[in-house]
């Protein structure tokens, strides 16, 4: 008769079992406690970092002549004009003359007659930092660039309406009239930018973040959009110099 072996080897019990599941979550939930707050840490700075470039984007644009640069028909002499004529028309109620902050792909080969760099819509093929980068650009709705940028654009698009800063009766700077710039200390009738009489416009920019990026979006809905848009994502105020 052949006694089967029997193994002296032993597995673990349901208690130990459940001791060790225990012992690990306590361990992932430290894990989580110290690691959470790090991780959105992380995420608020990259997010400030973002606002501050788009800011900082909307600032220098507005006094940057590209190409033809036009409002009314009379040809820019000076990137301040042009800053006060968009600032005035980004809150006017027209959303054709939008100002539009965005991100895109562009070559770092070919330029075009404005001076920005032409989009890379396809990039499977392409080296980031070799044959592209990513620019941030701001544009108003009726520039045929912008169009030509949206299938490279990363990330989304922002809707800014910027409104100038005028001096209440104690002194402080507050909000003016959407859609025009008067002087700053008395803000009773609209001007234009060669009587406007101080070195400096003083205006607020709200950014709102717009649910679509596509063509067929900026030609449809987008104009429903631009009359409706409530809380904006971020403000900053800013201001352009002569």
């Amino acid at each position: 008769m052949i006694i089967p072996f029997l193994s002296t080897k032993r597995g673990f019990t349901l208690l130990e079992t459940v001791i060790a599941i225990g012992v690990l979550a306590v361990l992932l939930t430290g894990f989580m406690i110290v690691f959470a707050p790090a991780a959105a840490g992380i995420r608020k700075a990259l997010n400030v970092q973002e606002l501050d470039r788009l800011a900082s984007t909307l600032e220098q644009e507005l006094v940057t002549l590209r190409g033809d640069t036009e409002t009314t028909g009379d040809t820019e002499t000076t990137g301040f004009e042009q800053a006060f004529v968009r600032i005035k028309q980004s809150n006017a109620g027209d959303s054709n003359t939008a100002l539009l902050v965005y991100q895109y792909r562009g070559s770092l080969s070919r330029l075009r007659d404005d001076g920005t760099p032409d989009p890379e819509s396809n990039v499977s093929n392409l080296l980031p930092g070799e044959d592209y980068t990513v620019v941030t650009m701001v544009r108003s709705r009726d520039d045929d660039e912008f169009e030509n940028d949206l299938p490279a654009v990363e990330g989304g698009v922002y809707l800014v309406k910027c409104t100038q800063l005028v001096f209440d009766e104690n002194g402080e700077l507050k909000p003016g009239t959407p859609g025009t710039i008067t002087d700053p200390n008395d803000p009773s009738e609209d001007t234009i930018a060669e009587d406007y009489p101080d070195a400096v416009v003083a205006f607020s920019a709200e950014f709102f973040a717009l649910p679509g990026k596509s063509i067929g979006y900026f030609n449809g809905k987008f104009d429903d959009t631009f009359n409706k848009t409530s809380k904006p994502v971020f403000t900053r105020n800013l201001a352009v110099r002569r």
